[in-house]
């Protein structure tokens, strides 16, 4: 299974944000850190020259990158990510979940509140002060294992009521895909239609870590109006092995050509993805390569080896 990894869109706070989040979670390390090159950068980029690009972390063992870039985009609550705490992550799971939550709200917004819900006996939904959404779960022992922190796509304005679409559509492209827990709306509740999905998971592919480290996401259709829908703020990316898997996963996630640059893409229903060779790092240390990749819509492997 290829890596997917959400990535963050900041407004040259990618630093900044890495830290913050290193303080919150109890279990992170960092991956990586690139830089913007100081010769050679496009117009617009001329006043990052060797300044953080972007940053990779592992909290709790899932992958989250941080791109430093300008005020072009945001991510907002249409795409943010689910946060189980079991014993398997803390030996207080309740006094962890607090305190996270504590930490993740400063300077943020209460979505919802920290309280017992029907679905949770315990649980808050918060959007911090970079934008990024967290849903706080305090997780039954007994529920089947999951990676702590999980994906999770909103599916509301333009792309309201094509949850179910977007899912069989993911669930197709990737081998060993499965969708997990589905639930429906009963009866029209707001803008979503009877049968759309209150909620649903589903992994992508299958990871090489069990199943807490297997590529989970959820997916929902709202039940109330909402002022947002996806932006570039919150992508995904997948690291494809050849130029065949990227031509294949190009052809159905890419949907708005104006929106093609640098292996990024929206899909049918405003979700943007990255796609990027698995040595995207490694081709990058050549001379030349990052000017040609600031050239390119689909990545050409062949071409950004200078070939």
């Amino acid at each position: 299974m290829h890596a997917i990894t959400p990535h963050i869109w900041h407004d040259r706070t990618a630093a900044e944000a890495a830290d913050f989040y290193t303080e919150a979670f109890r279990d992170v390390r960092e991956v990586s850190r690139s830089h913007y090159p100081t010769e050679g950068p496009a117009d617009f980029q001329a006043s990052f020259a060797g300044a953080v690009l972007g940053i990779e972390l592992e909290i709790h063992g899932c992958r989250v990158a941080f791109i430093n870039a300008d005020d072009t985009f945001r991510p907002n609550p249409a795409a943010g990510f689910m946060v189980h705490v079991d014993d398997a992550v803390a030996e207080d799971p309740r006094g962890y979940l607090d305190g996270l939550h504590d930490r993740l709200v400063e300077g943020g917004t209460t979505l919802m509140p920290l309280d017992e819900y029907p679905f949770s006996a315990r649980y808050a939904w918060v959007e911090d002060r970079y934008g990024v959404s967290w849903q706080l779960f305090l997780t039954p022992p007994d529920s089947a294992p999951r990676p702590s922190l999980v994906p999770s796509l909103l599916f509301c304005g333009p792309a309201q009521n094509s949850a179910a679409e977007a899912v069989a559509t993911y669930t197709s492209l990737f081998p060993g895909s499965e969708v997990g827990t589905v639930a429906t709306y009963p009866t029209q509740t707001g803008p979503a239609v009877e049968g759309a999905y209150m909620f649903s998971e589903f992994r992508l592919g299958r990871g090489s870590g069990g199943p807490r480290k297997d590529p989970w996401i959820t997916a929902m259709d709202s039940g109330v109006d909402q002022p947002f829908t996806f932006t570039e703020g919150f992508s995904l990316m997948v690291r494809a092995d050849d130029q065949d898997e990227i031509d294949r996963l190009w052809a159905v996630l890419s949907t708005d050509p104006e929106r093609e640059q640098c292996g990024w893409c929206r899909d049918a229903y405003g979700v943007s993805w990255q796609i990027v060779p698995a040595d995207l790092d490694d081709l990058l240390a050549a001379p030349g390569a990052y000017q040609r990749l600031m050239g390119m819509k689909k990545i050409d492997i062949a071409e950004l080896r200078g070939g």
